[in-house]
């Protein structure tokens, strides 16, 4: 009998503690056609041709995961997410050799004192700026800025990061992260750190952020696995854009995004950013190259299930590194959504980019005309001349 009392009574704490957590298994699966004007392999100059190719993860990226939280008493819950990203035309995983690779994180949250987490994860530079991001309606592989050079699509996280965010007070949140770069006999050397905030009253939003990452190498050269902000190499958003200059000893990234909701048709966003890569004494270039870009979009949604929307960027290099006539890219964008459910949808995408001026070619020494390169859906294969296309349609669902 006493016996039974004991085991009635675990079953009950054990009932009670289930009551209290929860996991969540989710995802999304996105496949669709793509074409690309004259592509040509990064860092090759060499004439292309055009391409007609199946494509996946453009409106979202492809992704499994587990999420959940447990309650600790007083407001206080533990939370962990665990998430991995896939090729959904092959089965492959996006980035070999990481079982999660778009997020992997554990920690604590509080209504009051707000959420810390430890892990693989978003930094607040993205997560803050986000919500005006060009990737939120032209998504980021057709609509980031010009190679996703500002890191403002989703496929950036930081390594062996702490992140605390605020509760949101009054409309304002803040949030910080520093992410370790774990180099023998140098606390700095691939270190990332990023502070964001964000302001949200009624139909009006901003936020700003800055975002610093530092070489595991000292003095720059070859970005090692050390460096805790990567994307599936060590180094973020390659392009051709940026393709020469990828020994810089630190990376510097500040944005601010905002926009404005007119009606539940129209709203508006932009965004302004400011990116540095710096060399050292390792780095193959000499000068501090600068790029900055401005954008804006414009949504509409005439029906509950269709949603249209129209965008246009411009990114201009500075004149460093004997370069005389900066690259600059600007770049058009359309996008058309329609949901045949609120879990499934259909989706094309539109967009057109002309580049001018010169940059560095792979080697950070030589001067080379400018590519096109399209968002970041085509930056290993970035067009062989100044100009390209690229159109998609897909499908996509998420459970």
């Amino acid at each position: 009998m006493k016996k039974a009392l004991i085991g009635s009574a675990l079953g009950l704490v054990a009932l009670g503690a289930h009551a209290q957590s929860s996991v969540t298994l989710y995802g999304v699966v996105d496949t669709g056609i793509g074409y690309q004007s004259s592509s040509a392999a990064l860092g090759s100059n060499a004439g292309g041709r055009s391409q007609i190719k199946m494509v996946q993860g453009v409106w979202a990226g492809n992704r499994f995961g587990l999420k959940g939280s447990e309650d600790l008493g007083g407001g206080t819950k533990a939370i962990f997410q665990l998430e991995e990203g896939y090729n959904s035309t092959n089965g492959a995983e996006n980035n070999a050799g990481l079982m999660f690779s778009r997020q992997a994180y554990v920690g604590v949250t509080n209504s009051t004192y707000g959420t810390l987490t430890a892990g693989r994860q978003y930094t607040p530079y993205y997560t803050l700026l986000s919500p005006y991001s060009p990737t939120t309606w032209l998504t980021g592989a057709y609509g980031a800025h010009p190679g996703d050079i500002d890191s403002m699509d989703t496929i950036y996280r930081q390594n062996n990061s702490l992140v605390y965010t605020s509760p949101n007070i009054h409309g304002l949140t803040v949030s910080g992260s520093y992410a370790l770069g774990g180099v023998p006999g140098s606390f700095s050397a691939g270190q990332t750190w990023s502070a964001a905030a964000q302001y949200i009253a009624g139909p009006f939003g901003i936020a700003a952020g800055i975002q610093r990452v530092d070489n595991s190498t000292p003095g720059g050269g070859a970005w090692g696995a050390n460096s805790t902000m990567i994307s599936g190499t060590s180094q973020a958003g390659v392009s051709a854009i940026n393709n020469g200059f990828l020994t810089a000893a630190k990376q510097q990234r500040v944005a601010v995004t905002g926009g404005y909701a007119f009606n539940s048709q129209w709203d508006v966003s932009f965004a302004y950013s400011n990116v540095q890569y710096a060399p050292g004494i390792n780095s193959a270039f000499h000068g501090t190259a600068i790029w900055n870009t401005g954008g804006a979009v414009l949504h509409f949604k005439p029906i509950t299930a269709l949603d249209l929307a129209a965008g246009y960027s411009y990114t201009r290099a500075t004149e460093s590194n004997g370069i005389s006539s900066a690259a600059n890219y600007s770049q058009f964008n359309l996008s058309q959504y329609y949901s045949l459910s609120k879990r499934t949808g259909l989706y094309a995408l539109e967009a057109y980019q002309r580049a001018g001026g010169q940059t560095l070619g792979t080697n950070g020494k030589t001067i080379i005309n400018a590519t096109a390169d399209i968002g970041d859906g085509q930056n290993s294969a970035p067009s062989s001349s100044r100009s390209m296309v690229a159109v998609g349609v897909g499908i996509i669902h998420k459970f």
